[in-house]
């Protein structure tokens, strides 16, 4: 069993969470928007959070300007959690001088970070 420390902020050292959509499970598209919504809410009340957001593919959509999230994102940014996005993902979508949380991160860097955590969540 992995051991792991949780920091006077609650920043979990060991627990990567990836958002690869900008919905939360399948289904209907508007309630998985609001259940994403409701979900990264929730994560600021948290007493528990984790150390790193990784958003790739869709999931880049709630890093940029005019996001539904973005402030619920900047409040768990200023409460210690690090947030990265996909920068082949933000190109595709033509939004790479939108980002408006976190910083841009490849592909070898979320291998790394996955790769390094003793768990990972993926949305």
């Amino acid at each position: 069993m992995t051991e792991y420390t949780i920091d006077e902020r609650g920043i979990r050292d060991d627990l990567v969470v990836v958002v690869g959509s900008d919905s939360f499970g399948s289904g209907s598209e508007e309630l998985g928007k609001n259940l994403m919504k409701t979900y990264l809410y929730s994560m600021t009340e948290a007493d528990v959070k984790p150390h790193t957001m990784i958003f790739i593919n869709n999931g880049v959509l709630l890093t940029v300007e005019g996001s539904p999230v973005l402030e619920h994102l900047q409040a768990l940014a200023g409460s210690g959690v690090t947030i990265y996005t996909c920068g082949a993902c933000l190109n595709y979508h033509g939004l790479e001088a939108k980002l408006a949380v976190g910083e841009v991160t490849n592909m070898y860097s979320v291998v790394e970070l996955m790769n390094s955590s003793g768990n990972v969540i993926k949305l």
